[in-house]
């Protein structure tokens, strides 16, 4: 498995390296933006990048911008820029999580982990013999893992497809905030809460064309959410 490293410490990017060559995996490295565009866009086999923000020539979210040109593989931002501004921006251009320095490498392991598990393994038993499902003018197909909406691929974040699949699962019902966090939180920890669960849905919403008038996923005051 391949992780694409954009990190310009270069103690950081090195031990960093050490670390997930040690637990198998292929680490791709990149010190500035420039060098990152170019592994993304000549490396087809890339599982999961992590970014550091601020980098010599532009920064982290463009990267991550360039890669859900193309991608949803999952992403995470590690990143001295501990504040919830940073935090739901990394969100907002499409990352799945986002880890401060320092960090502890076993964490940041187990949420890489968890995050693959998510957009590799997550299809319910539920909905693997459903084929593609219709949500709005937006088709599902749960075989491949992939959104379509008026003939173009919605590329959607593993978080935000996992957010649909729980939606799908519960259509036609009141599902509380709760019971979403209850089925996205794993054994690394609870580090989805519910600041950012109102990031993933709004961005989920985002990308279905969601509107006033059509109101796929609709907010059930005192409740939570229900999508028909």
């Amino acid at each position: 498995m391949t992780v694409l490293v954009v990190e310009d410490d270069e103690i950081i990017s090195e031990g960093l390296s050490i670390a997930l060559e040690q637990e198998g995996y292929h680490v791709l490295k990149a010190t500035t933006q420039a060098h990152a565009f170019e592994l993304i866009r000549s490396e087809e086999s890339i599982d999961i990048s992590l970014l550091d923000v601020n980098l010599p020539d532009g920064d982290g979210y463009a990267v991550c911008r360039e890669i859900r040109k193309k991608s949803q593989m999952p992403i995470i931002f590690l990143t001295a820029c501990d504040d919830e501004i940073h935090t739901v921006l990394a969100l907002e251009q499409g990352a799945d999580d986002y880890i401060a320095k320092p960090f502890r490498i076993r964490e940041l392991l187990a949420r890489m982990k968890a995050i693959l598990r998510r957009s590799g393994n997550y299809v319910s038993s539920q909905l693997q013999d459903k084929g593609i499902i219709n949500v709005g003018d937006a088709q599902v197909n749960i075989n491949t893992a992939k959104v379509y909406r008026e003939n173009e691929e919605i590329v959607l974040t593993a978080m935000e497809y996992k957010l649909l699949l729980i939606f799908i699962q519960h259509r036609g019902e009141n599902i509380s905030r709760q019971q979403i966090l209850s089925q996205i939180w794993d054994d690394a920890g609870e580090f989805v809460n519910d600041n950012t669960l109102s990031v993933y849905i709004k961005r989920l919403r985002k990308k279905l064309g969601d509107s006033e008038e059509s109101q796929l996923i609709q907010t059930v005051r005192g409740i939570g959410y229900r999508m028909d």
